[in-house]
């Protein structure tokens, strides 16, 4: 199924399409949430509380944390739209991405001025709670003084308007405001249910595949669907009427081949530095990314049975140490070569 053409009416499609301006026009897969709550995926436990709070309409306010792509803002979203119907949720739901606007300007202006608006008038015979729901996500990105803020709107319009919090480090939500709120932890997707989406994606989209690609969609993706989902279409539109393998996903991807890895990680021994320079300079003019090295060879070093386990801790210490400098904007090529000249020394 071309994710640009029109899908005909005799094959259903997982690609969304939006209407602007009277037309229809693709989006990416990414975008075909759950409709309600029935549709969401895995989350049991959270899933089961949020439909006790949708039968009794007494809904408290909320705070959703976990990693990224474990389908927090689906969940809330498929909830609002099980809670209001279509018809209500335009005037009921406001959905902010705190990432964008996150000072306390906004707090003070948009969020504000929502919260202490009058619910509006339900015309759609459904039965509804009688208060509003404000949803920001990215809150861990709004600064302190705009969450002190959004503390003191909570407590003075909570009787109609009920808040969602969707954060991926909880730890970044200030206490006043985290104990205000019923706490949900959105675990990483188990490998059988994501596996079952990605499968039922193929089906929808006529994508054929060869053993061990969907496990490898899943290994790069590391339990991030919605990440699941946008390499399964890249893969899918650069390999048009071919059948999906895993070289081809981890090409997608940006996996590092294992043999790459342990070309590096077999430098160590060579305690040349013109052995580990030629190493880092060949990866380095491949294109990897200096992340991806990092992350890789860690995982190589905790499950290489050829070291110690007080060399891992210490390999461990040294590439956390580089992960933080190239996060600070450090340059690549001098990490990297920082790094393998250490781990000679640690290793020998």
């Amino acid at each position: 199924m071309s994710f640009f053409t029109k899908p005909t009416k005799a094959k259903a499609t997982a690609t969304v399409r939006a209407k602007d301006d009277g037309h229809d026009r693709p989006v990416p897969w990414i975008e075909n949430r759950p409709r309600s709550m029935t549709d969401v995926s895995a989350q049991e436990e959270v899933v089961q509380v949020l439909r006790k709070c949708l039968e009794s309409q007494n809904l408290p306010h909320l705070l959703f944390y976990g990693p990224p792509g474990t389908g927090k803002t689906s969940t809330i979203l498929a909830m609002t739209r099980d809670m209001f119907g279509p018809e209500l949720m335009r005037s009921r739901v406001l959905e902010l991405n705190a990432s964008d606007e996150r000072g306390i300007q906004v707090i003070r202006e948009k969020v504000k001025n929502f919260a202490r608006s009058t619910v509006s008038q339900n015309d759609s015979g459904r039965s509804c709670p009688p208060y509003k729901i404000i949803i920001l996500d990215e809150a861990d990105s709004m600064t302190s003084d705009a969450q002190a803020a959004l503390r003191r709107t909570m407590e003075n319009y909570s009787k109609i308007t009920r808040f969602c919090l969707i954060c991926n480090y909880v730890s970044r939500i200030i206490e006043p405001l985290a104990s205000r709120c019923a706490k949900f932890r959105f675990k990483p997707l188990p490998v059988e249910q994501s596996k079952a989406k990605l499968a039922y994606i193929c089906g929808q989209e006529g994508i054929t595949h060869e053993a061990g690609a969907l496990d490898q969609v899943i290994d790069a993706s590391e339990g991030d669907l919605r990440r699941a989902t946008m390499f399964l279409q890249s893969a899918h539109r650069l390999y048009t009427n071919q059948a999906l393998t895993a070289p081809a996903i981890q090409e997608i991807a940006g996996v590092i081949p294992a043999q790459r890895i342990a070309e590096l990680t077999s430098a160590w021994q060579s305690k040349s530095y013109e052995a580990i320079r030629t190493a880092v300079d060949q990866a380095v003019w491949a294109g990897f990314s200096a992340h991806q090295i990092i992350s890789q060879v860690h995982d190589a070093v905790i499950d290489g049975a050829q070291w110690t386990s007080l060399q891992k801790a210490q390999l461990a210490q040294l590439m956390g140490a580089v992960d933080k400098c190239l996060s600070d904007g450090a340059d690549e090529h001098l990490q990297l070569l920082n790094f393998m000249m250490q781990a000679s020394k640690l290793v020998a």
